[in-house]
Parts: C-alpha cells; sequence; structure tokens
C-alpha cells in the first residue's frame, strides 16, 4: 500500500521543519518547500527516515513561486492527503519606519500565497472527496500588535480565513485546522529584528512541541490549535474578552523595540 503524501511550506527550518517531519515519522512521503537552500539538507534528513521526498526551492511570496511549486505537486501525479500551509515571515519595529517592500512581501507570503496555494489544494482535494489542511496563524492573530503591525494583521487573516474555509467545507471531506504557536524557539525573532525586545528575548517554545501538537490537532480534525505552554492558552482565553485597546497595549509591552531591558 502505497504511502500518504504531505505537503509543507517553510519546511527548510522551525515550525515548517518539524512539521515535515511529523509526517515523515508517521510514515507520510513528503513534498517539501522553502525559498533557502537548507530545504536540500532538510530532504536529505527527511529521506533516512525512508519516505520519498520531493524538494522545492522557491519564492512562494511570487505568483510564479507558488505555481512552481504546484507544478510539482501535479508532476507526481498523486493526490495530496494533506497539507500544511506554513511559510511565514515578519518584521518588527515602527511602522513608520520599516521597509516599505519588506512589509508587503510579509502580506503576498503569509496572505496571498496562503490563499493561493490553497485554493490548488482544496480544489484537489474537493474532486475527491477527502483530505486535512494545516494552515499556520499565531497566537498574535488573537491581538492588535503594535510595533508587528502587518505580521500580526497578516496572523489575523490567516485566521479569519482558515476558520471561514472549514466551514465551507464542512460537509465535503476536507478538514482545515489553524496552528497557534506563541512565542516559538525559531529564527523568526532574529529575522524579524526582534532581539531587543521582551518577546524576543524571553521565554520560547520548542517548536518539536508546537509541531507535534500541530499535527496531532490535524489529523483529528479539530478547528485550531494554541500550540505551546500552557501559558499561550491562558493568553488566547484573556484575549477572547480583553477590549482591543488593552490588547494593543499589552503586545506592545513584549513587542516594543528596547523593551527587552525595561
Amino acid at each position: 500500500m502505497a504511502n500518504q503524501l504531505a505537503l509543507v511550506t517553510g519546511a527548510s527550518s522551525g515550525i515548517g521543519y518539524e512539521l515535515a517531519r511529523e509526517f515523515a515519522s508517521h510514515g507520510y512521503d513528503l513534498i517539501i518547500a522553502a525559498e533557502d537552500r537548507g530545504i536540500v539538507e532538510a530532504k536529505q534528513a527527511f529521506e533516512q527516515l525512508g519516505i520519498q521526498v520531493t524538494s522545492v526551492q522557491a519564492d512562494l511570496s511570487t505568483r510564479d513561486g507558488v505555481e512552481q511549486l504546484w507544478q510539482k505537486v501535479q508532476a507526481l501525479g498523486r493526490p495530496l492527503d494533506a497539507a500544511a500551509l506554513n511559510a511565514g515571515i515578519g518584521i518588527g519595529g515602527p511602522f513608520k519606519d520599516n521597509d516599505l517592500e519588506t512589509e508587503l512581501r510579509i502580506v503576498d507570503l503569509n496572505c496571498r500565497s496562503v490563499v493561493h496555494l490553497a485554493k490548488r489544494v482544496v480544489q484537489q482535494m474537493q474532486a475527491r472527496g477527502s483530505g486535512k489542511i494545516l494552515i499556520t496563524s499565531s497566537l498574535a492573530s488573537t491581538m492588535p500588535g503594535p510595533f508587528e503591525a502587518v505580521y500580526a494583521a497578516s496572523k489575523s487573516f490567516d485566521q479569519s480565513f482558515a476558520q471561514a474555509l472549514r466551514n465551507e467545507l464542512k460537509d465535503s471531506g476536507i478538514s482545515v485546522t489553524s496552528l497557534m504557536p506563541g512565542a516559538t524557539d525559531t529564527e523568526f525573532f532574529e529575522k524579524a529584528g526582534l532581539q531587543d525586545t521582551k518577546l524576543g528575548a524571553g521565554e520560547k517554545d520548542d517548536p518539536a512541541l508546537v509541531a507535534r501538537q500541530g499535527y496531532e490537532a490535524l489529523l483529528a480534525g479539530k478547528d485550531h490549535v494554541v500550540a505551546g505552554s500552557f501559558k499561550n492558552k491562558v493568553q488566547a482565553a484573556v484575549a477572547k474578552v480583553m477590549p482591543e485597546p488593552a490588547k494593543a497595549q499589552m503586545h506592545r509591552s513584549a513587542s516594543e523595540p528596547g523593551s527587552a531591558n525595561k
């Protein structure tokens, strides 16, 4: 009997790498994608688990990059059993000072590419009446994000999109789950320039734990999972009842430049 097949984006490091490893360790063949050369090393590592791996180095913030990935999926001639739309980036700092092109790229990768790839995945899964989709949102989706304004808004988009899509597909045999991690020990904070913030300098969750909880929620068909520490679950619960200005101020205290030393 052939292995099931899973697609994972942003799989060269961090949560995406660990998600791919979860699938691989449970006998899924993989299609993994990222824009950096680390995706080749990831392929080699996952192949050691005895599964077939197709790696695609592509910039998913571009339309061509998403289509390049999807062409590789189609070329395999196999249906996807699961897809983890995980690739994402962020930037910290004042909106007035941040580079516009970087912030637009956040929108392109975190939002536009998710819609684009989800369209292809859903249409393929719909044709056979089964499949599981995981969309990586964030605990940041539950509140306004001063000094991460575009990133937090992009994750709110992902969260809303995942839940709406789940409802649309509820009778189709396709489930959609949103993964909501808090601060996780990945390269995100360094790349986003958040090292001098309380958020960047504080304690972080193990990406392997976050991925395992995401994988388990996906397989169970849950609508979402707040992954990582119990503190994250408390924060998500509190966010449901706090007014928006209070949530924005709470986020500011953790994300404002220099807050690591306050």
